[in-house]
């Protein structure tokens, strides 16, 4: 039998649901708005600039390491 909404066990019961339900929610938030920027082209050539700088800056990180 469930118990009634004001039973203090049984909230605390379905903290951890709620908590779960909250990051799935916000996991699809971030899904829609990467979606959303890569369909926009202007910020799709924004992402793949920030990629290839990070992409760049880490190449030479480790080349510079091996090397020097």
């Amino acid at each position: 039998m469930l118990k009634p909404s004001n039973d203090p066990v049984a909230t605390e019961d379905w903290k951890g649901l709620k908590e779960i339900d909250r990051a799935i929610a916000e996991n699809r938030l971030m899904e829609y708005r990467v979606k959303k920027a890569w369909a926009d082209p202007w910020e799709r050539r924004g992402l793949l600039l920030f990629a290839g700088l990070i992409t760049a800056f880490a190449i030479y990180a480790i080349v510079h390491d091996v090397i020097f």
